[in-house]
């Protein structure tokens, strides 16, 4: 409420004026249907009366939700990082042998696209001349040779590059050499095997190129995304070449099918002529 002067005299003189102060009500502004008094508490909408769209309660339930929400989903990312990044290597026990059976005999298969750096290190237990030798070889679908090292103990690296797309296969046999009683005749191997981004040195790259910790990164994710590129589009080659084989077989079974009608439909009218011929010759019709 605002007070307004109003000029007062008497009547018939003109001065000794007075002021007085009216009182004088002004309109309140228009309530918004939409808006919230964050200042008042939040009103539970009765029946009587109509709810906003949103209330001050709801808002902040939402967005403690959010926050929820947020909250684990950052945890399964962060366990799956932690998965990933702590996946050790391949570790199994080898039994001694003649190096042709089976037990003495180990071989485990991964795929490599063509021109692909591959880093294959074994460490191995025990040690040379201990009674038992261990032989590594390696050697992809197509022939190819990678590596043929021979009594090996310790830390064996192979670094090699790949020459076809196919899968190459890493080979252990541990054979007995009789020279000397073995009292457990088992040999543990570690295998890790790195390919593409992941068997380059980025340290050494980092090094050498003067990079920053960012710009490291930044390349080896750069190239395992061209990794996927080249990946995506070797499995389009591969599609495209099924699909070319399925439709050059579903044409060649489409002509032998029509072939075989043909020959069907021939020997049918041929059969019909002789017959008929046979029992006219034998003045049976």
């Amino acid at each position: 409420m605002a007070t307004v002067p109003l000029l007062w005299a008497p009547r018939g003189k003109a001065t000794d004026c007075h002021f007085i102060e009216a009182p004088v009500e002004r309109a309140a502004p228009p309530r918004c249907a939409s808006c919230i008094d964050l200042n008042s508490p939040p009103t539970t909408p009765t029946s009587s009366s109509p709810s906003l769209p949103t209330t001050a309660h709801s808002i902040y339930s939402d967005a403690q939700t959010m926050v929820h929400v947020r909250s684990v989903l950052q945890n399964v990312c962060s366990a799956l990082l932690l998965l990933a990044v702590g996946t050790e290597a391949l570790k199994f026990d080898i039994q001694a042998g003649s190096g042709h059976d089976s037990l003495s005999r180990r071989c485990i298969r991964n795929f490599v696209a063509k021109d692909m750096l591959v880093v294959v290190t074994a460490i191995v237990d025990g040690y040379k001349g201990d009674g038992m030798q261990l032989n590594m070889h390696i050697m992809d679908a197509a022939g190819n040779e990678y590596g043929k090292p021979k009594d090996i103990a310790g830390e064996q690296r192979t670094v090699f590059t790949s020459h076809a797309d196919a899968a190459f296969d890493v080979c252990f046999e541990n054979i007995l050499t009789g020279n000397k009683y073995v009292q457990n005749p088992n040999r543990h191997v570690e295998l890790d095997i790195d390919i593409g981004a992941d068997a380059k040195d980025w340290a050494a790259v980092q090094a050498s190129e003067k990079l920053k910790p960012v710009e490291t990164e930044l390349r080896r994710i750069e190239e395992m995304v061209g990794e996927i590129v080249s990946e995506m589009d070797y499995l389009r080659h591969r599609e495209q070449k099924l699909r070319d084989t399925n439709e050059s077989t579903n044409n060649r079974v489409k002509w032998f099918g029509f072939l075989t009608t043909f020959l069907l439909v021939g020997l049918w009218a041929w059969q019909i002529m002789y017959l008929r011929a046979y029992f006219r010759s034998k003045h049976l019709i």
